[in-house]
């Protein structure tokens, strides 16, 4: 998420659970006031904070806010004006992984580097943000049908990470 969101989504998770401040301090092993603080985006989140928060509530928005706060902004930012309905975020995660795939099939990716032209550069450009919109839907998509059937966010991942482990994708 873009920098600065994690304040958002603390809120929305405590709007959401009907927790308040001083429950979400003591998951995230501060006061109640730093909570305050935070959402009003008076103190900056600590990683700590974060990650607790996070872990407590396992919702994805709060992992996705808590990534972004980290890498200054460098990862999925949440889409707060998009329509965030399962159905919604399904078909459009459908649509962006389509046109990446388009997108995909176009780049010369048997050149190397100093092979390539300016159009065939941007080519590979353009695939790049077409890859990005894809990830940034399937992402929202996992975050939802986690919230709507009742998945642990963080266990779908670290299911995910064993399997990579188990076929030595990962040490």
């Amino acid at each position: 998420m873009a920098i600065g969101q994690f304040p958002q989504a603390l809120e929305e998770m405590l709007k959401r659970t009907g927790d308040t401040r001083e429950k979400a301090a003591k998951a995230a092993h501060v006061d109640g006031s730093t909570v305050g603080k935070i959402i009003k985006g008076t103190r900056n989140p600590s990683k700590e904070v974060m990650l607790a928060a996070a872990e407590h509530y396992d919702d994805g928005q709060l992992f996705l806010a808590a990534a972004g706060e980290v890498t200054g902004g460098a990862f999925i930012p949440w889409l707060d004006g998009a329509d965030l309905h399962k159905s919604s975020t399904t078909l459009k995660t459908l649509e962006e992984m389509e046109e990446a795939g388009e997108a995909l099939n176009e780049i010369p990716i048997t050149k190397r580097p100093d092979q390539l032209n300016q159009e065939e550069r941007q080519l590979i450009r353009s695939s790049i943000v077409e890859q990005i919109e894809a990830v940034t839907a399937l992402m929202h998509n996992i975050v939802i049908l986690c919230r709507e059937y009742g998945f642990s966010f963080s266990g779908m991942f670290r299911e995910h990470a064993a399997e990579m482990k188990l076929k030595k994708y990962m040490k």
